[in-house]
């Protein structure tokens, strides 16, 4: 059974994308199309701000992006080797909440401790951050995005614990996106499933995919990765089919198998 991915792939470094692999394993024929291009801003913000961890009571990340901002700003040398003397030690006596595995694995990857990648969404995160952080401590420092959700700030603020925004990377459609999904279904036809991976996803792709399958849209059973996803899919009026449990290649070869089977039966 053919699955359309709607992600960026696995940076090509580190070996075969973990979704295909896993799909895979439970017979599905899977593809990837990304969706999304990112323009990274405020590097030298992102630093300055990096270099005092004294005036921060830790690090919250929500997307892989924020990581890679900071892996940006690390590429200079003399960035670099001020986080490898100091910084990175420095900060490594704070937390830094991260929302789910992908993420976490990134700031292991800086030489930071992960904490709450079970959270799976920022609803949770922002919960868990809750039961940890004091009132009007010192502020966390959040780089984000500029389409970033307001429910973890949100959260945050109604309990008394700072939290310092810097937006650090914008999201635009992927520029290839188009003919991207239009070679798909001409080469592959239609797919079995369609898995949206974010918010941005469902608003840059609906309308592609709608054109591509015509009156075969109602065969697709439409997944989403996480609730935040599929709330935006039900917004755009997309029949939501399974959303994965945890935002992992396991949890979505689970629902999606759950989700197909019952279709067959």
């Amino acid at each position: 059974m053919k699955v359309l991915l709607l992600k960026d792939p696995k940076d090509k470094d580190s070996g075969p994308d973990p979704y295909i692999k896993e799909l895979e394993l439970y017979g599905f024929e899977a593809t990837l199309i990304p969706v999304l291009s990112f323009e990274f801003i405020s590097l030298e913000s992102l630093f300055e701000k990096l270099s005092h961890p004294e005036c921060y009571g830790g690090l919250v990340f929500t997307s892989p992006r924020a990581l890679e901002a900071i892996k940006l700003c690390l590429k200079e040398n003399s960035k670099n080797e001020a986080w490898s003397k100091s910084l990175k030690q420095r900060w490594n006596t704070k937390p830094a909440y991260v929302v789910g595995k992908a993420t976490a694995s990134l700031v292991e990857e800086i030489g930071l401790t992960p904490q709450g990648e079970k959270s799976g969404n920022a609803e949770r995160l922002a919960e868990y951050i809750c039961s940890r952080e004091k009132p009007d401590s010192s502020a966390l420092l959040f780089p984000c995005g500029a389409l970033k959700r307001e429910v973890l700030p949100t959260v945050l603020r109604e309990k008394g614990i700072p939290l310092e925004s810097l937006t650090v990377y914008q999201t635009t459609q992927h520029t290839d996106l188009q003919e991207s999904l239009s070679s798909y279904f001409s080469q592959q036809g239609i797919p079995a499933s369609v898995v949206f991976f974010s918010p941005s996803g469902v608003k840059f792709c609906l309308q592609h995919l709608q054109k591509l399958s015509g009156d075969f849209i109602n065969h697709i059973k439409f997944c989403a990765i996480g609730p935040t996803t599929a709330e935006a899919m039900e917004a755009a009026g997309v029949p939501v089919s399974c959303t994965a449990q945890s935002p992992t290649p396991q949890d979505l070869a689970a629902g999606l198998q759950k989700a197909l089977r019952l279709q067959n039966c």
